[in-house]
């Protein structure tokens, strides 16, 4: 190889007419606008194909003689000014929904967003899956709603593997590098023009990092690029190659370098964020190095920092099963960060204390945990699974019922405008209010889809569904042609699946509790189902494995090689290497989307959600959104929502491919092909139209957005402000919270008293308590009520109640204070009644989140 001695940026020579037309590439926007997308096309359909289409390549490689010719065309520059004017109108709207709600409120509010992908369009290679669309989504939404928010990551030399399949249908992994030059990125630079720089420690050196900027929207993404000459280590030049790629020692270095290169990358910039978010505990570092950065900014202690910076954080979990979690070897935390909690002022077990968690007989340094002890809120991304999350993280609020842990749930969404199709969007567009497209998650505009006339719905979803088999028939094509097969095989993908054919996806990350093979239970029963004489179906799948998953990938061998049978090859199809372009084919045009994972280990799940607004329907265990997005007129459920024991998988999955079968072939086939004389399904119909109107203006990113900043992000803001205007505030609370420390061991409920312990359904029963408070003051504390049904333990059940308890206007002379409330019941039976305190401040984002608790 020869070293250059200088480098050359070449680029596209465009006309002078169209000179826009790089601007428009290097703005993300056109990734979920039609008409944007549509004027790259226009130029030439080949090449946007070629370039797997990226505009900003697609410039690069044109023809000179094309853009000439564009730049002359009166139809082609009329579309292009039209696509200028709405790229304007958009970035200049003030009207946004933030600023007509809450600008007035929070004028200074700014929130970073850290997450360690984002999948924003299919030509950038800077995701895995689920999380990262998500996160894609989120920027997407916070720009379309005018949200002050900006992203943080790392950028990633190869991304997430390339997918193929060999021979025998087992998972291959390639890694071909991003070319950076030709994606949408901007080098972000120092005054003097030189690359912006960012350095993190790392044991005995300090990691560079370049940053770049990505624009998406009106929302800038910052990632950070630790390949440059200026690492000599080849280790730490490749930290940033692989998404999830390495050992440990390289997943600590990663987050080190997302959560405090992040922070510190935002400083650099100039941002002053006072609200940070962290997607997953991946960048939980961060909340350490807003700590360091306040003590040496303020002077003020690291437990004052602690407290103050922790009232700007919000957490995020993704992850619904104990074993999922980022956890790190405190040999590693040894190595990373002695000299960092030694700057803090920490000792060592005082640094691992804020991550620690107990396994088994052995002890780890949990990501999550810390996030979670260093945010103001934290939450999980669908109603279950805020209710799954509780009782995972209970331990760390010793002594709280497990459903009042602070974590709340914001159930996940999706960005509609990304996921839906042009001949969509066109019929709403036709048929409903033209604030459509501003208003997603306004119920009122998607009633107006039951105008939408039968006949126009379903010919549109049905071409759809012809699209989607004429590129599963080229993809398998291809997929044959690299892996070697024979010339007949080949030729008979040109004719697989077919286009008016009751049409099912799957597709999704292939981890074994996901359950991919759940429909092979019984093969003779599934060939009767897709070989039906009359009421045929015809399954296409797709998703990766994890490199190191081994029975994930068997999985896939397993439907691949099903595939191949001959009774299967014109019902089933594998295709390779999932990404967003092909989900947005499969979400698009599929009539039914498949979801069987094991209940409660889907913690939300979006791919569902992607076909409902397309005319698809769901089948799904109840698990993650459909949970609580299902009603029978919605679509199917498998099972009641049963939850089984690990050792009682086989049972499980028996009864549930048995509902399964009998669901695909007795309702959801006989509902497909039940059609009138004008060959329309009309119940079927029906059933989409009322996905459509209840779930779409629900699941998406907007209502999600919205959740966030209401109940997350705007409280969070003014908390924050006001225990650092002025830092006083912030002292003060730190004090307190100490000095409620110290005393709470000491402090007791004394005798507690019901005027009757037998009463009539609708009256009322008085409870009194003797609270022996020591030194603290009734405006401390919470005195409160706990009552509820009676388990078979004789204990108060999870979904007990509380109310506030007042105290009496002075102690008594034993220096105790009486507190009462009033208690009533609706219903008859035994109940139970307790009395607890809690601390109480109003800077407390929760009475739970100091974790202490004290029962009668």
């Amino acid at each position: 190889m020869v070293k250059p001695i200088a480098r050359i940026n070449v680029i596209p020579n465009l006309p002078e007419a169209l000179q826009r037309l790089q601007e428009l590439a290097y703005n993300l926007r056109w990734s979920w606008d039609h008409e944007t997308i549509m004027l790259f096309r226009r130029l030439d359909p080949a090449v946007w194909d070629q370039t797997y289409h990226n505009p900003v390549l697609m410039l690069g490689l044109l023809d000179q003689f094309k853009l000439e010719e564009a730049s002359k065309d009166a139809a082609f520059m009329a579309h292009f000014h039209r696509v200028c004017e709405a790229f304007d109108a958009y970035m200049a709207d003030t009207n946004t929904w933030y600023k007509t709600t809450y600008d007035s409120q929070a004028q200074d509010m700014l929130v970073a967003y850290f997450s360690m992908e984002f999948g924003l369009t299919e030509s950038f290679q800077n995701y895995s899956g689920g999380l990262g669309i998500l996160s894609g989504d989120h920027l997407k939404s916070a720009s379309d709603l005018g949200i002050p928010l900006i992203g943080v990551g790392l950028l990633y030399q190869e991304g997430y593997f390339h997918q193929y399949l060999n021979a025998d249908g087992f998972q291959q992994e390639s890694y071909p590098i991003n070319d950076l030059a030709h994606l949408p990125l901007q080098l972000q630079r120092e005054a003097d023009g030189s690359p912006m720089r960012v350095s993190v420690p790392l044991p005995g050196r300090e990691l560079q990092a370049i940053v770049w900027k990505v624009q998406v929207g009106r929302v800038p993404l910052y990632l950070l690029d630790s390949n440059i000459e200026e690492n000599p280590l080849a280790e730490d030049r490749n930290l940033t190659s692989r998404l999830y790629g390495g050992d440990r020692r390289t997943r600590i270095r990663q987050e080190i370098l997302m959560g405090i290169g992040g922070t510190r990358m935002l400083a650099k910039l100039g941002y002053k964020p006072n609200v940070v978010h962290m997607n997953e505990g991946h960048s939980a570092f961060l909340a350490l190095e807003r700590v360091r950065r306040m003590m040496l900014e303020e002077g003020v202690t690291f437990e004052q920092a602690k407290v103050i910076t922790a009232s700007a954080n919000i957490f995020t979990t993704h992850t619904p099963v104990p074993a999922g979690l980022e956890r790190f070897g405190f040999d590693l935390i040894d190595e990373h960060f002695t000299e960092y909690y030694q700057s803090l002022g920490l000792t060592r077990d005082q640094f691992i204390d804020l991550g620690r968690e107990q396994l088994d007989g052995y002890q780890l340094f949990s990501m999550p945990v810390m996030a979670v002890r260093l945010s103001n809120m934290s939450n999980g991304v669908a109603k279950l699974h805020g209710v799954v999350s509780r009782r995972m993280w209970q331990w760390n609020y010793p002594g709280v019922p497990v459903d009042e842990v602070p974590i709340g749930a914001v159930t996940n969404g999706i960005h509609v405008h990304t996921w839906l199709s042009r001949e969509m969007q066109g019929l709403f567009d036709r048929y409903l209010d033209p604030e459509w497209h501003k208003k997603l998650d306004d119920p009122t505009i998607w009633e107006d889809v039951r105008r939408i006339p039968d006949s126009e719905l379903w010919r549109t979803h049905e071409r759809r569904r012809e699209r989607l088999v004429s590129f599963v028939r080229t993809q398998l094509k291809m997929q044959l042609e690299r892996r070697g097969a024979a010339m007949s095989e080949i030729k008979a993908a040109e004719e697989v699946l077919s286009p008016d054919v009751l049409t099912i996806g799957f597709a999704r990350r292939f981890a074994t509790y996901k359950r991919a093979t759940l429909f092979m239970s019984n093969l003779d029963r599934l060939n009767r189902i897709l070989n039906h004489p009359e009421r045929p179906i015809q399954l296409i799948f797709a998703g990766k494995a994890h490199p190191h998953d081994i029975p994930g990938k068997e999985f896939i061998r397993q439907i691949d090689q099903l595939s191949r049978q001959p009774l299967f090859r014109n019902r089933i199809v594998f295709l390779e290497d999932y990404d967003m372009n092909i989900g947005r084919y499969l979400y698009q045009g599929v009539d039914v989307w498949l979801n069987n994972p094991e209940r409660p280990k889907e913690a939300s799940g979006t791919s569902g959600m992607k076909v409902i607004a397309n005319g698809g329907l769901n089948f799904s265990v109840l698990d993650g959104w459909w949970d609580e997005g299902y009603a029978p007129e919605l679509g199917w459920a498998i099972g009641n929502g049963e939850e089984y024991a690990e050792t009682d998988h086989a049972m499980q999955n028996q009864i549930e491919s048995e509902a399964l079968y009998n669901i695909l072939e007795n309702d959801v086939a006989t509902l497909f092909y039940d059609s009138g004389r004008d060959s329309l399904p009309r119940e079927w119909i029906a059933k989409v139209k009322n996905s459509m109107v209840q779930l779409t203006p629900y699941f998406n990113t907007h209502r999600m957005l919205r959740e966030y900043t209401q109940d997350y992000y705007i409280p969070t803001y003014h908390k924050a402000k006001s225990l650092t205007q002025p830092m006083e505030n912030g002292k003060a609370l730190v004090e307190w919270q100490n000095r409620v420390r110290m005393v709470w061991d000491k402090i007791s409920v004394g005798a507690v008293t019901l005027t009757s312990t037998e009463i009539k359904v609708g009256a009322e029963t008085e409870v009194s308590a003797k609270v022996y408070l020591n030194g603290l003051t009734p405006e401390d504390v919470h005195v409160q009520v706990y009552y509820g049904q009676l388990n078979m333990r004789g204990e108060i059940a999870e979904d007990g109640r509380s109310i506030e308890m007042l105290p009496e206007p002075s102690a008594l002379p034993d220096g105790a204070y009486v507190f009462k409330a009033s208690l009533a019941y609706d219903t008859s039976g035994e109940r139970g009644v307790s009395v607890r305190i809690l601390p109480r401040n109003p800077y407390l984002s929760s009475p739970f989140q100091m974790g202490l608790i004290k029962w009668a």
